[in-house]
């Protein structure tokens, strides 16, 4: 007489396809991230924008004037006309003496978009800024 066997189900989760999606979603990311990073990091300032706190270091105010010469101002100090490559050495320099002090870009309403970028640019890449701000005024001067 024949007898059966009776076998156990098998209760187990076949894995393989979610590991064949994990590794085509690994190299989407892969390649789409270095596209995503490019370009300079800003906030964009708003009409009303909020003032720094007052605990905060005094920032470093690297300025644009219409007539496209270089500022650089430490508080209240104010500095003669420099050049674009002085300004980098200079804010170099003090984020090497204190590295988390704010730096923030100001420009004349007469200065191209460009001449602006340009500076934000080059403050990130010559003089390791890792975060450059806009300077706005407040709409009820």
């Amino acid at each position: 007489m024949y007898t059966r066997v009776r076998r156990r189900k098998v209760a187990e989760i076949n894995v393989v396809p979610y590991i064949d999606v994990m590794l085509v979603l690994l190299i989407i990311f892969m390649v789409t991230a270095p596209l995503i990073t490019q370009g300079v990091k800003v906030e964009l300032p708003k009409a009303d924008a909020q003032p720094l706190d007052k605990d905060s270091k005094t920032p470093l105010v690297a300025s644009i004037d219409a007539d496209g010469n270089y500022y650089l101002a430490v508080g209240t100090s104010k500095n003669e006309p420099m050049t674009a490559e002085e300004v980098a050495t200079l804010v170099a320099a003090h984020l090497q003496i204190e590295p988390d002090t704010p730096v923030v870009v100001n420009g004349d309403g007469a200065v191209s978009y460009d001449a602006v970028i340009q500076l934000m640019v080059l403050l990130q890449q010559k003089a390791g800024v890792p975060s450059v701000g806009l300077m706005t005024d407040s709409l009820e001067q």
